[in-house]
């Protein structure tokens, strides 16, 4: 569940970040009254965790699901 969060606020992170560069549009800094608004830093640093914990799937061993579920049949 943690993996799954951690990826979907990366991915969100990073659409952040697409439209910074595309269009120097901060969506989160728009919805929450700028960059230095305490709730923006709040989101940015949540964000920022999310992606550290996303580097440790990089090092993890993939278990296939269908694998798994047929070894335990």
């Amino acid at each position: 569940m943690l993996d799954r969060t951690s990826l979907i606020l990366t991915i969100i992170g990073g659409i952040n970040w697409l439209l910074v560069g595309l269009f120097q549009f901060d969506l989160v800094a728009y919805i929450c009254g700028g960059q230095t608004a305490v709730i923006s830093r709040v989101i940015y640093t949540i964000v920022g965790i999310a992606s550290l914990w996303c580097i440790s799937l990089l090092f993890r061993e993939r278990h296939d699901e269908a694998e798994s579920a047929a070894a335990r049949s």
